[in-house]
């Protein structure tokens, strides 16, 4: 089939290159604009522009997709179908009608759940077992057209959001070719979604970084997870921000129904509050929650590198009553 390609970040490369491998022939990409970056304010192409450019593909990047001008140009591409890969702009009906076959959309969720922006953050920040990818024609909504295809992918207690976005992008580029390989026999059936059982994934912003100590040692967790790519879960150690990038929940003595030592004791009967340090060794730092404990694994203080906790410990004497955030 004669496919334009939509798709922005990482997450639309493997499926890109799996529909090349496949024998489709991409006519053009459509990606979001260069943007600048760091001090130099360098232009960073976009991953899938970079692909595009590896096969000769030629690539569109327009400010505005609805402007008419560039529905126009995307006229001007022979399609069949426009497959839709995290692209970062809302198609109009206009653009949708333009392909015979219209729009499939590859979506990083098992549709209705989690529509919108952050699908895989906000499946680890919700602590869901399972996620996985929708094949959905697209219409007018944000994520309300059809579904097509699915596969489920499990959400591992170890996974960030970059590995679980590995993990969906490699089920996205199998699903995508099987749902042409369908579209072309006539095999695909259309399901509707229901909307009573839709959830709203929005956007994600730097502030939802910031650790609430009151929380319980599970939460954190998956916040460290679930915001691992972007903006990070931080607190603060004395005046400076300290990133938290490696963590795992420890059970306290009361949900391990064992006894509990005096300094357990302290810890959950509030002598020591959320957020204190309550116990220090050679390769962790054990922080006090509102439920639980949770052990710091790696971080990175304000202006210095990431590091295992270990290494922080030499050069940072944290000592144990101290209190985060």
């Amino acid at each position: 089939m004669k496919i334009v390609y939509m798709g922005t970040p990482d997450f639309a490369v493997g499926p890109l290159e799996a529909l090349i491998a496949a024998g489709h022939t991409v006519t053009a990409v459509v990606t979001q604009p260069d943007k600048a970056k760091g001090r130099s304010k360098k232009l960073i192409e976009t991953p899938v522009k970079v692909c595009a450019m590896k096969y000769d593909i030629p690539v569109f990047q327009p400010v505005k997709i609805k402007a008419p001008e560039a529905v126009e140009i995307l006229k001007s591409y022979e399609a069949d179908i426009y497959v839709v890969a995290a692209f970062g702009q809302i198609l109009s009906q206009e653009i949708l009608d333009i392909p015979r076959y219209g729009c499939l959309c590859i979506h990083a969720s098992l549709l209705p759940a989690y529509r919108g922006a952050a699908p895989i953050n906000w499946a680890i920040l919700n602590g869901e077992k399972e996620t996985g990818v929708t094949i959905m024609q697209m219409d007018a909504g944000i994520d309300t057209g059809d579904m097509l295809l699915k596969a489920a992918v499990e959400i591992e207690e170890q996974d960030t959001d970059v590995s679980l976005f590995d993990k969906l992008e490699k089920a996205g580029s199998r699903l995508i070719v099987e749902a042409l390989q369908k579209l072309e026999k006539g095999e695909l059936v259309p399901i509707k979604q229901d909307d009573a059982q839709s959830s709203y994934a929005r956007m994600l912003n730097k502030a939802m970084g910031e650790i609430d100590w009151n929380e319980s040692a599970a939460v954190i967790d998956r916040k460290v997870r679930g915001l691992y790519s972007w903006p990070g879960a931080y607190t603060f150690y004395q005046g400076k921000m300290l990133k938290i990038w490696q963590a795992k929940p420890v059970l306290s003595a009361v949900q391990e129904n064992s006894e509990k030592t005096p300094a357990e004791a302290a810890c959950e009967n509030e002598t020591a509050q959320p957020g204190c340090v309550y116990q220090v060794t050679k390769d962790s730092v054990e922080i006090c929650t509102g439920e639980g404990r949770l052990k710091l694994l790696e971080v990175q203080l304000e202006g210095k590198k990431r590091m295992a906790v270990k290494d922080f410990l030499l050069g940072c004497k944290m000592g144990k009553g101290e209190k985060l955030g």
